[in-house]
C-alpha cells in the first residue's frame, strides 16, 4: 500500500515528544520515506495534548490519560509501552511507600502521574497530595516524601546507587494487572486515523527499529546517557509496536484513571 494515497491533502502537523523513547517512532519522518509527509515538531508529553486541544497540531504523541479528556482518536500500531520494567518511570521515596503523603511529580507526563497515584493507592494504600516541580531529584525530595522522575531525567540516574526506595512503575503495573502499560499513543481529532495514515506512522517506527544503532550513536551522548544504557532501554524496556495486549492494558488503565481527579498537580509550587 502506498501510504501517501489517502493522506490529507495538506501535510498534517505532528507534535512528538522530545524524549529518547520517541526517536525510533519518528526516525522515518526525520530520515526515511515519511520525511515529506508531515510537519514535525517536538515538545513535552503534556504539551502534545495541549497543542491538539488548542488546534496547534493535528496529531500528537499523547499521554494515554488525555485520550478521553479531549475525545481523541487513536492512530493504532505504534506508541510507547512496556511489558515489564520500563526504567524511565521511577518513583523515588524517602519513606516506606505506604507512608508517602506527598509526591513531587514532573508533570510533563500526565499519564505517569496518574499511574503513580493508581499504583500507590492499589498496592500500598497511599493517597499522597501531588506537587508539581522541575525534574531535579534533590529539590523534589526536599519538598515531598517521594518524587516521580520520567523520561531522560530518569535515565540519567542509577536506581541502584540511590540511598532511597525506588519503584519502577512499569514493573509495578505489570505485577498488578498482568498487562502491558501504554504510556502514550499517536492520536488526533476527527477522522484522521485512516489505514494509510496508520501505515505511515507504523512504517516510520519500523524504519527507526531497523536503525537503532544509528539512533543510539547519535542520541546517547546528546542526552547524557551511556550507549549501553540507551541500547538496553530501547531494546529491552520500551515497546514501540503495539498489539492487542497493549490495547487491553490501555483500556484497563483508562478505566482505573477515570476514578482519579485531576492527575496533574493538586498544588503547584514556584521554584
Amino acid at each position: 500500500m502506498d501510504s501517501r494515497s489517502s493522506l490529507p491533502p495538506l501535510k498534517p502537523r505532528v507534535c512528538a515528544v522530545s524524549f529518547l523513547n520517541t526517536v525510533p517512532l519518528v526516525w522515518g519522518m526525520l530520515h526515511g520515506a515519511q520525511k515529506d509527509l508531515f510537519h514535525l515538531s517536538f515538545c513535552l508529553p503534556a504539551e502534545c495534548a495541549d497543542q491538539l486541544r488548542d488546534g496547534a497540531a493535528d496529531i500528537g504523541l499523547v499521554p494515554s490519560v488525555e485520550l478521553p479528556r479531549h475525545n481523541l482518536q487513536i492512530i493504532r500500531g505504534a506508541g510507547i509501552a512496556c511489558r515489564g520494567p520500563v526504567r524511565s518511570i521511577l518513583l523515588v521515596s524517602k519513606l516506606p511507600f505506604p507512608r508517602v503523603r506527598s509526591l513531587a511529580a514532573d508533570s510533563s507526563s500526565r499519564s505517569s502521574v496518574a499511574l503513580a497515584r493508581i499504583l500507590l493507592a492499589e498496592r500500598y494504600g497511599a493517597e499522597p497530595r501531588v506537587l508539581s516541580l522541575p525534574p531535579e531529584l534533590p529539590s523534589m525530595l526536599d519538598a515531598a516524601d517521594a518524587a516521580l522522575l520520567i523520561g531522560d531525567s530518569a535515565l540519567r540516574i542509577d536506581p541502584a546507587e540511590l540511598p532511597y526506595r525506588v519503584l519502577d512503575l512499569g514493573q509495578e503495573w505489570v505485577a498488578l494487572t498482568g498487562l502491558p502499560m501504554v504510556f502514550a499513543v499517536w492520536a488526533g481529532r476527527d477522522q484522521l486515523a485512516t489505514a494509510d495514515l496508520e501505515e505511515a506512522f507504523s512504517a516510520s517506527c519500523r524504519f527507526g527499529l531497523e536503525h537503532l544503532e544509528e539512533i543510539i550513536r547519535d542520541e546517547s551522548a546528546r542526552r547524557r546517557v551511556s550507549a549501553s544504557l540507551a541500547r538496553d532501554y530501547l531494546t529491552r524496556h520500551i515497546v514501540l509496536e503495539l498489539g492487542g495486549r497493549e490495547y487491553q492494558g490501555l483500556e484497563l488503565f483508562l478505566r482505573m484513571a477515570s476514578g482519579l481527579d485531576d492527575p496533574v498537580a493538586a498544588q503547584r509550587l514556584t521554584v
